[in-house]
């Protein structure tokens, strides 16, 4: 079983189908893309150039601090200044913010991307990229690591994996909304999230005696059987290729977990090899490469829009 495009749209209610969310400008950091970095900054931010130039030079990266973005763009009531960013840039800010705290979430909590600022330069272009993929294509490769015999802390959006794991599988672990109406809110919103302590942690063990004693009754191959009423979100989801994030790229195989959309599974061909591989004890030595076919994922979005 796996986290489909198919689970990420119901679950999420984001487009799994659109433009690849990457920004090759700022793959690596050298003195054109830091300056190229902080005049994006100042120029979709609405700060001048020397306020971005610190805070870059704070980080020392192509980075931001999610503080400072919090703090500058969402002062508290009463506190706004005068020289308060146009609309346009305080939007911006606020997506940039919203993404790095759930479908990008890192390990640092402290630092944001520039990046992909670049793909909120333009707000009515935001809806037509695949945040779902990419989003997917993020939470894989750290699954991949947390894997890792040393690694004790995940990143990418838990919701999402937490949402699919209460949908797939009977543990009596979640409580559910009672709020909650199919078609209008995201799957996801079913259950009410809970806020773990220390004392919960200690429960760790139990669930996963739990997970080890679960039967096939317990199991719910198929959950959205009842709610297929767009034929493009399945249609997407049978992609079979690569998705991506930035320079994240995983391998996508629906034909691997046929039982999850309701048929027969098939013994189906070897999954695609990495170009190169290296899956080290901790975090920092994970690192999985993979080509990416953007023709492919194109001429699937397009058959998929057409049909």
């Amino acid at each position: 079983m796996s986290i489909s495009l198919e689970d990420v749209s119901f679950l999420l209610k984001i487009p799994v189908t659109g433009k690849v969310v990457e920004v090759d400008k700022f793959a690596r950091y050298t003195e054109e893309s830091r300056s190229d970095a902080i005049k994006m900054v100042s120029n979709l931010l609405g700060v001048s150039a020397e306020e971005a130039e610190e805070e870059v030079n704070i980080t020392k990266g192509l980075t931001v601090r999610k503080h400072w973005l919090k703090s500058r763009w969402c002062p508290k009531a009463g506190s706004i200044p005068r020289n308060y960013p146009p609309v346009e840039c305080t939007t911006r800010a606020y997506l940039r913010y919203l993404l790095s705290c759930t479908l990008f979430a890192d390990k640092s909590g402290s630092r944001v991307s520039i990046a992909l600022l670049k793909l909120l330069e333009d707000l009515d272009d935001v809806g037509n990229y695949a945040w779902g993929a990419a989003a997917l294509a993020y939470l894989y490769r750290h699954l991949g690591s947390a894997t890792r015999v040393l690694v004790s802390q995940i990143a990418g959006y838990l919701t999402l994996l937490e949402g699919w794991v209460y949908d797939h599988f009977k543990l009596g672990l979640a409580t559910p909304n009672a709020k909650y109406v199919d078609y209008v809110h995201p799957r996801v919103s079913r259950w009410i999230q809970k806020h773990e302590t220390v004392a919960n942690v200690d429960k760790l063990g139990a669930i996963r005696r739990t997970l080890d004693r679960l039967r096939p009754s317990e199991v719910t191959w198929d959950p959205y059987v009842n709610l297929r009423e767009n034929g493009v979100v399945q249609a997407m989801a049978f992609y079979s290729g690569k998705i991506k994030y930035m320079d994240v790229v995983e391998p996508y195989h629906p034909e691997r977990i046929l039982r999850q959309f309701g048929h027969v599974q098939s013994i189906p061909d070897p999954p695609y090899r990495p170009l190169e591989a290296h899956r080290g004890p901790v975090a920092n030595k994970y690192s999985v490469k993979y080509g990416f076919e953007q023709d492919n994922w194109e001429r699937w979005r397009n058959h998929v829009l057409a049909a």
